[in-house]
């Protein structure tokens, strides 16, 4: 590993394999079969995003609506649990609780988005209740948002930065002075953004030097995984888990 492992999350030993939403290219993103299929792969690293219902159940699912994905309709935060479980993804799969993963999978470690506030709260009492601190590392977009998961649960939490802390980062890197929060154990980053490289060679060494992973999203293409994983990266997410698998394999890093 290119850095100290901070976190028991972080125990693997080599470059880590994400399964993005456990790998999203067929359209079934987020739910219990496409995990399946992504465990069965040999994935111990899967990516997935929480909202909470209005009635408090945290479920696994990206968007803010069931529109986009589902044969459902409406804002999961105004919807009851009991009508968002009769929604169908592509038709035919179900949302998934984030608790039913958490039991279902055992093996597994996830790398959450935390889509809104109102699933924050939940989220850390469902890892406290079953005493997953060591398979989770918890994500948004927010950096606030994840420094307060991260001041609510304390150390035990693994958290990456939200875009503040990885824009400060990326300033740090061009040798611009800004803050950067301790607490985080990764940078979790896509490869660039609007059309400004996010990652190279110079941020890699920033994050290393600071102790941090750096975890690249959402890499489909085999020659961007050799690129990213040629500069020092130290986990890749992808929606075609067949193909990082296969990268990984040829380079003798599939574990």
């Amino acid at each position: 590993m290119s850095t100290r492992i901070r976190h028991p999350y972080l125990d693997h030993p080599g470059p880590i394999p994400f399964a993005h939403r456990g790998g999203a290219a067929d359209g079934l993103e987020n739910t219990l079969a496409q995990f399946r299929r992504a465990v069965a792969a040999g994935y111990r690293y899967i990516e997935t995003d929480v909202h909470a219902t209005a009635d408090g159940r945290l479920v696994a699912f990206h968007d803010v609506t069931l529109d986009r994905v589902t044969d459902g309709a409406g804002r999961i935060a105004d919807l009851p649990w009991e009508d968002v479980r009769h929604a169908r993804v592509g038709g035919k799969e179900p949302v998934p609780l984030f608790e039913e993963l958490l039991d279902a999978f055992p093996e597994v470690r996830w790398n959450i988005d935390v889509k809104a506030e109102p699933a924050l709260q939940p989220l850390l009492d469902l890892i406290g209740r079953t005493d997953a601190w060591d398979r989770v590392c918890v994500g948004s977009f927010s950096e606030a948002r994840v420094a307060r998961a991260q001041h609510l649960a304390g150390p035990r939490l693994a958290t990456s930065y939200g875009t503040r802390g990885v824009l400060n980062l990326r300033l740090r890197s061009w040798g611009i002075p800004a803050a950067v929060r301790r607490s985080a154990i990764a940078a979790q980053v896509p490869e660039s953004q609007s059309g400004v490289p996010v990652v190279d060679r110079r941020f890699v060494q920033t994050a290393h030097a600071r102790g941090l992973q750096v975890h690249v999203w959402t890499v489909n293409e085999p020659e961007r995984m050799h690129r990213l994983l040629d500069l020092g990266v130290d986990g890749i997410m992808t929606d075609h888990i067949d193909t990082l698998r296969k990268v990984l394999e040829d380079r003798g890093t599939w574990f």
